[in-house]
């Protein structure tokens, strides 16, 4: 990836020239060097790109956390007074992040030159939202800057808390899921090759579920370091799989078929699309602006497309609900419902809040939920797991003690 730049020599309104830099931070180091304002930034793609079904995030080294905490500092030193330069400066001294002193460093830079907030913050699409960049904007063209920030800063804490609850709702089953596969590595590998030694010696024609056992026994203690490769690639593999845009909608297809789950998908994502139209809205953003933004808040393919088609029925005239109230398999009734109730007495922004926070309330108490229906579930694999391996291997001994 590289950046091109436009940029002009002060004192010299009508002579530009371009420079490349391979990352922005180099662009802005050589302009303060040569002297100078940036016109223009754009990013380069390099030659090799990942297909576009492949693409996935790459980390900027900045936690949603303290992006929030960025927000909330700012909201809290506008409202009292200090000018936008002197609270960004204050932070940048503040923060413990390195990559964030660097970028509060460049935004204070970019204001003292000229620029308006949310231009500075456009130049670093990757660390600030377009929610939090279109959020920026329409508070400083309101004059409510810090009730901007504060908005945005709720918006994206509830969307972070949210996340959090299904997180940790999931930690539970992974970790025993992982533990059984562990125990079953191990049993392969020291416990089986034990018994197979003893159906060698005594000649018994065993089953084909232990033959089947024995034969994957073999073969990992044959091959371990091989085996143990290939589970890390397939890990590895699965994990970049889901993380990919396309990976992430075939998870997601198929997790709208499973009972229990797919009320708490339709459910986090029908709060995330409110949370984020109402904070939007509320904000003084253009509607066809917000649906936009909120169809990249979104995400997901199948829930963001309704919010796609909703931004088209309103470019042609037509009610906002409409587009929810024919997709019932995603977005839950309620809320088409609420929404035309919210368009027919003119506060749209406030139903979409009540939407958001029913919702949210909605599935933190389904994820609390979800681990007493998790936990009998768990016990059922993992007695299927311990039966299969007994009848497999055990039954074989008790036959030959039969015998004897």
């Amino acid at each position: 990836m590289k950046f091109r730049a436009t940029i002009r020599k002060e004192g010299m309104p009508d002579s530009t020239s371009i420079i490349e830099a391979p990352s922005r931070f180099a662009v802005y180091e050589q302009v303060q060097k040569e002297g100078g304002i940036v016109v223009e930034l754009t990013e380069r793609e390099s030659a090799f790109k990942f297909p576009a079904w492949l693409s996935f995030n790459v980390s900027t080294g900045i936690k949603h956390s303290e992006i929030i905490q960025v927000a909330r500092s700012l909201s809290a030193m506008l409202n009292a007074g200090l000018s936008l330069s002197r609270s960004l400066s204050i932070i940048e001294r503040q923060s413990g992040n390195k990559y964030l002193k660097t970028i509060v460093t460049e935004l204070s830079e970019s204001i003292k030159k000229g620029s308006s907030f949310h231009e500075a913050l456009a130049a670093y699409p990757k660390v600030f939202s377009k929610l939090f960049i279109a959020m920026v904007r329409a508070g400083e063209d309101s004059g409510s800057l810090s009730d901007a920030l504060t908005v945005v800063a709720l918006q994206m804490e509830r969307s972070e808390e949210l996340i959090r609850k299904i997180k940790g709702a999931m930690i539970y089953p992974s970790i025993v899921i992982s533990a059984v596969v562990i125990v079953g590595i191990l049993m392969l590998i020291y416990v089986v090759p034990t018994l197979t030694s003893t159906f060698d010696q005594l000649g018994v024609q065993v089953p084909l579920a232990t033959r089947i056992i024995v034969g994957l026994s073999n073969l990992m203690v044959a091959h371990v370091i091989l085996v143990l490769v290939a589970l890390v690639i397939l890990v590895a593999g699965s994990t970049t799989f889901v993380r990919s845009k396309f990976g992430g909608d075939v998870v997601l297809s198929a997790a709208l078929h499973l009972p229990v789950i797919n009320e708490l998908i339709r459910e986090t994502y029908t709060a995330r699309a409110s949370r984020t139209l109402s904070s939007l809205l509320s904000s003084g953003v253009p509607v066809l602006e917000a649906l936009s933004i909120t169809k990249e808040v979104v995400q997901a393919n199948a829930f963001a497309k309704v919010v796609g088609e909703a931004e088209e029925h309103v470019k042609k005239g037509e009610l906002l609900s409409a587009s929810f109230a024919t997709h019932e398999k995603l977005y839950p009734i309620l809320m088409s419902d609420m929404l035309a109730v919210g368009e027919e007495t003119g506060k749209v922004a406030d139903m979409l809040k009540q939407i958001a926070e029913f919702y949210e309330g909605d599935v933190a108490q389904k994820t609390k939920d979800l681990s007493t229906i998790i936990e009998p579930v768990l016990m059922l694999l993992i007695g299927t797991f311990v039966g299969i391996f007994a009848v497999s291997m055990i039954s074989p001994i008790y036959s030959l003690s039969s015998a004897f």
